[in-house]
């Protein structure tokens, strides 16, 4: 925490002048990327004038791919983060994205990916908006490896989330056995140590287990089930619930009224 009774005049002055630039990089990006703001009645006027939502789509894409070709000055961080707010609105937009779908996911986390690779908390959002509602598990796959790259337990202790999404979206969705055998067992290793060392055995094990049988049934119904329970999404958990049933799960309905899924020893 900073206390200000110690500060000098120079922390002032100095504050001053990072936030010259700070407030000019806004400047730009609003109006060449993000104007006019969403909640100003120019903003409203446009939205009314093009009903076509395939036009809007268009728009947008054209500002992220301004947004690529322009400079940060030094703030990739600080364009991550409104890129990725940008993102969020894009994406709960319902009516429009009914319309197109959600095709420009792509160029939203491949901007935020090159700007600010060591956010973990983003690639939840990414693999599932990529992989799942997409279908481009190998894109979402290859961002991730943006992160995995450059990360690392030090620098965040929650790093291995990455290599385990990674690995979810190459057994689940890719099909590349081996590059999920790899991710898990990376997981394994960058949870060792860490507060959650109680997942290491479980990525190792299904390391493992896709070494002697890489087609388990047993692997990806519980690697739907983790896709299920770790996130609030419906479209999300309806895709994993989906999978789980052609896996030969059965879904139960416990007396608390929450859903249950089992997988029958027939099935495994």
């Amino acid at each position: 925490m900073l206390e200000t009774k110690t500060k000098t005049p120079n922390l002032l002055g100095s504050l001053v002048n990072l936030a010259v630039p700070i407030t000019a990089l806004v400047g730009i990006i609003s109006l060449q990327v993000f104007w006019p703001p969403e909640d100003s009645p120019l903003k409203e006027k446009v939205v009314l004038d093009s009903t076509d939502a395939v036009l809007a789509e268009q728009k947008k894409a054209l500002q992220l791919n301004l947004l690529k070709a322009s400079p940060t000055f030094g703030f990739d961080n600080l364009i991550a983060d409104w890129v990725f707010l940008q993102f969020l609105q894009y994406f709960g937009d319902d009516a429009a994205r009914n319309e197109t779908g959600f095709s420009l996911s792509e160029d939203y986390f491949d901007i935020i990916t090159r700007l600010d690779p060591r956010w973990v908390d983003i690639y939840l959002f990414l693999s599932n908006s990529l992989s799942i509602y997409e279908a481009k598990p190998k894109v979402a796959i290859e961002y991730m490896t943006r992160g995995t790259n450059v990360l690392s337990p030090e620098i965040d202790p929650k790093a291995w989330q990455v290599w385990r999404f990674k690995g979810m979206d190459q057994l689940l969705l890719a099909g590349d056995i081996p590059g999920a055998i790899r991710s898990h067992e990376m997981a394994a290793e960058w949870t060792d140590n860490t507060s959650y060392q109680e997942f290491s055995s479980l990525f190792r094990n299904t390391a493992e287990f896709l070494k002697t049988d890489p087609d388990s049934k047993l692997i990806k119904f519980n690697a739907w089930l983790w896709v299920y329970y770790q996130t609030r999404d419906s479209r999300v958990q309806e895709r994993a619930q989906q999978e789980i049933i052609k896996l030969g799960g059965k879904v139960e309905i416990t007396e608390t009224g929450e859903k249950r899924f089992v997988l029958p020893d027939a099935a495994k």
